[in-house]
């Protein structure tokens, strides 16, 4: 019954979109500029609780009428976090730290609450977004200030005889959130939105098992993988490692999030052509 439900209104949505006036579709193409942060191992609670560090990318938008767009982008992001920083005591002994460069393509749709549209009347609409991305990210620690990117050291045991595969650096993830639009100038609109991306993995952060045997981790994947997968200040076991210890928690995967304003620019009308029956003015 549900999908049923579901097909029904995917054919009304259809059908609505089919019967809009040809002025009510434009396009747009969008410069994005903001910031990203992540919850997860490091920063399990507090929204901002990581450096913010510049973000941003372009987007391409195809909007069927003055409700309903699809929304196309590239987006690169980065985020760094410290256990240093938290006020949980367990996390600031555990003392990793961890930053991740990412590249993100997606397809979003996007429901304006108000009919909205570049050069028009209609100049303000909060909006929905959700849909589906692509992101290539790359977690990194550094030793006396040189970052080491951490999926190839399998920092839990990934790729030794013992462990298991060292996990996708690729990963698939769902985007969505809200923003506002407005129009600026004739062909100008600007964006501002919040939205958060489900990863589905618990390696945003390179942090997720326990601590394997420090010996048997430079044995196999090299020093530098044995020194950034245990940093702490107090270890647990009598022989001073944490082997066997939780480092991470498996059942929480990691969020990030962008926050950005975006400088929209509708490209399929001239900045001297008319639609519906009139051109925005300042």
């Amino acid at each position: 019954m549900k999908f049923r439900l579901l097909a029904i209104l995917f054919c009304l949505f259809q059908l609505a979109s089919f019967a809009q006036n040809k002025y009510d579709k434009s396009k747009e193409i969008g410069l994005l500029a903001g910031t990203a942060y992540y919850l997860g191992e490091v920063n399990p609670h507090k929204h901002f609780g990581t450096a913010l560090k510049l973000s941003g990318g372009l987007s391409f938008r195809n909007n069927f009428n003055k409700r309903w767009t699809m929304k196309a982008s590239l987006l690169y992001g980065q985020v760094e976090a410290y256990d240093a920083d938290s006020d949980d005591p367990w996390i600031r002994n555990r003392n990793l730290h961890f930053r991740n460069q990412f590249i993100e393509s997606s397809l979003q749709f996007e429901l304006n609450y108000f009919e909205y549209q570049i050069g028009s009347e209609n100049w303000i609409s909060p909006y929905l977004f959700m849909g589906l991305s692509y992101t290539s990210m790359k977690p990194q620690a550094s030793i006396n200030g040189v970052w080491f990117e951490l999926q190839p050291l399998g920092t839990e045991g990934q790729g030794t005889s013992e462990g298991e595969a060292k996990y996708n650096t690729g990963i698939v993830t769902m985007p969505l959130g809200i923003g506002l639009k407005v129009n600026i100038y004739k062909i100008f609109g600007f964006s501002m939105e919040w939205g958060i991306r489900r990863t589905f993995t618990d390696y945003f952060d390179d942090i997720s098992g326990v601590y394997v045997d420090p010996e048997f981790l430079a044995d196999q994947n090299g020093t530098p993988a044995a020194l950034l997968a245990d940093q702490s200040i107090v270890k647990a076991r009598p022989d001073g490692t944490n082997t066997g210890y939780q480092r991470g928690d498996p059942g929480r995967k990691d969020l990030y999030f962008f926050v950005l304003g975006s400088l929209n620019v509708r490209i399929d009308k001239k900045a001297t052509s008319c639609w519906n029956g009139q051109l925005l003015t300042p």
